[in-house]
């Protein structure tokens, strides 16, 4: 199996989230299914039905953490320098609008647009893998054409 990028960070909050899972969300919702059987007839059990879902959510979850944090490489961003790679934290400016944009480049797992987390595998981060402060970047995206020029590269 192909391992999985992902920063320290990323890590922890995933093994966290999984922590979370097991320990909380789980005895929860078996203690939910349990006083839900004992209201009687289960086909017309509304709250029971809800729960065996909201359990099936939750054990389906569960293995995709135990999969993610099996196959995770973490790497550690402030071990490395130099032209921008996975872990890079980037600052760009739209060469259109002149808004900056800071982003830092992460696993699928971790992603998250709205917190700067950009996914490696994005049109953006593909486009900024191997350039340096200054240079322009060009990138295809679904809103059509972007011209970004890279202000700064940072390894936190």
């Amino acid at each position: 199996m192909e391992k999985i990028p992902m920063t320290r960070a990323g890590h922890a909050a995933l093994d966290e989230e999984l922590k979370k899972l097991k320990s909380v969300e789980r005895p929860a919702v078996i203690k939910a299914i349990a006083e839900a059987r004992e209201h009687g007839d289960l086909s017309e059990n509304a709250e029971y039905h809800a729960a065996r879902e909201k359990q099936s959510f939750i054990e389906g979850r569960i293995k995709e953490l135990e999969a993610l944090l099996s196959l995770a490489e973490v790497i550690d961003p402030a071990k490395l320098s130099g032209a921008i790679k996975f872990g890079a934290t980037v600052t760009l400016v739209d060469e259109d609008t002149d808004e900056e944009k800071t982003y830092q480049i992460v696993g699928e797992a971790e992603a998250n647009i709205d917190k700067g987390l950009l996914n490696i595998r994005s049109p953006l981060a593909r486009a900024l893998i191997g350039k340096n402060e200054g240079d322009s970047v060009e990138v295809r995206t679904p809103g059509g054409e972007r011209s970004y020029e890279v202000l700064s590269v940072s390894y936190i």
